[in-house]
């Protein structure tokens, strides 16, 4: 085993046992099914799953369906969830809801475009290597684990509590931050559609106001799930708060706008068009 795979390995034992201590928390207070805690079954199902897709992807050397199998793994967990919670209320409803919706769409579209683009060149130096490729698979596990984590909550704790205006303002939240994505998302394919932008990068619509409008509703929207949890939350269910830090932290300082900032720079860096749009539009929250 060379230097880098020990680094690898100490790596996904050190996600494994953060997983299983944020599981752990998470459960207090919360359903038991066969007398194992709800919540860490869904955390454990989840990692569960990325390593199963995991195998085949090593095997064919494939990263195609790393961003659907995430997508889907939102669905099926949170369905699963619902289903063994039993009896669940208008608020758990509301968080299936949104979850279902939100993974969804963006699954589907993150599919379509590695389909259309044939591969994400992030994966070329990872998929060789065993362990590397392995722990993108399990940090996925993680994200997913922390994302959901207020929506998991809500669906598995024993503390019930009717929809009141903490899941109005979050559901208003929500929707404010699904717009933005989607339609950022949508601008940004439009634009790369068109042959004449071949080379270009997008600075129209709400890439006008943004450097990264898809990300800022992507945290937004959480930020919502997250206040419609607000009153169920008790003890160490505050993890739950877990769920918008991570994403602010995963998109701002990991590997959201830091790769895709050093990327534009390599690519228009110097050009006096790209350094005038990356002068005057905030890197993140739009302008007005």
């Amino acid at each position: 085993m060379t230097k880098a795979d020990r680094i690898s390995f100490v790596i996904f034992l050190g996600v494994v046992l953060l997983s299983g201590l944020f599981a752990l928390a998470g459960s207090q207070g919360g359903l038991l099914v066969s007398g194992l805690p709800l919540f860490a079954l869904a955390v454990g199902l989840i990692f569960l799953i990325q390593w199963l897709v995991f195998i085949p992807a090593f095997v064919y050397q494939t990263e195609k369906y790393f961003d659907l199998t995430g997508g889907l793994t939102y669905i099926f967990v949170i369905l699963l969830t619902a289903y063994l919670a039993g009896a669940v209320d208008g608020r758990s409803i509301l968080m299936v809801v949104l979850v279902v919706i939100w993974a969804a769409r963006l699954g589907f579209f993150l599919f379509r475009r590695i389909q259309k683009a044939g591969k994400d060149d992030r994966f070329d130096e990872l998929k060789p290597n065993f362990f590397r490729f392995l722990n993108v698979w399990t940090i996925q596990g993680l994200w997913i684990s922390l994302t959901l984590a207020a929506a998991l909550v809500v669906i598995t704790s024993t503390s019930r509590k009717e929809l009141d205006l903490f899941a109005l303002a979050g559901f208003v939240v929500w929707v404010i931050g699904f717009a933005i994505e989607a339609v950022a998302d949508w601008q940004k394919s439009v634009f790369r559609e068109n042959p004449e932008n071949k080379g270009k990068f997008i600075q129209t619509g709400l890439w006008a106001r943004s450097r990264h409008p898809n990300y800022f509703g992507e945290i937004v929207l959480w930020i919502g799930v997250m206040i419609i949890a607000l009153p169920v939350l008790q003890g160490w269910q505050w993890v739950g708060l877990a769920s918008p830090l991570f994403v602010i932290l995963l998109l701002t300082r990991v590997s959201g706008i830091p790769l895709l900032e050093k990327k534009a720079d390599e690519k228009w860096g110097g050009q006096e068009v790209y350094e005038t749009y990356k002068k005057n539009t905030p890197v993140l929250i739009p302008r007005l």
